[in-house]
């Protein structure tokens, strides 16, 4: 017996690859536009926003985080 659904045919909830190929343009993005250098907390998350919205990045926007003074 099989149960209902489960089969081949099946999908469970991946990533797309639609999603993949967007973090991809957006690694690329961000190491060829100066958020290449990940030493501290504000540069990795400077780096993670500039892959996560990399079209602000093209269109010239400084994401870049800094903490303290």
């Amino acid at each position: 017996m099989t149960r209902e659904g489960a089969g081949p045919m099946t999908r469970g909830r991946g990533v797309s690859l639609v999603f993949l190929i967007y973090l991809a343009i957006g690694v690329v993005v961000a190491l060829n536009t100066g958020y290449n250098t990940i030493t501290n907390v504000s540069e990795f998350i400077s780096f993670l926003l500039a892959v996560l919205i990399w079209p602000a990045v093209l269109l010239g926007a400084d994401l870049h985080i800094k903490f303290g003074g």
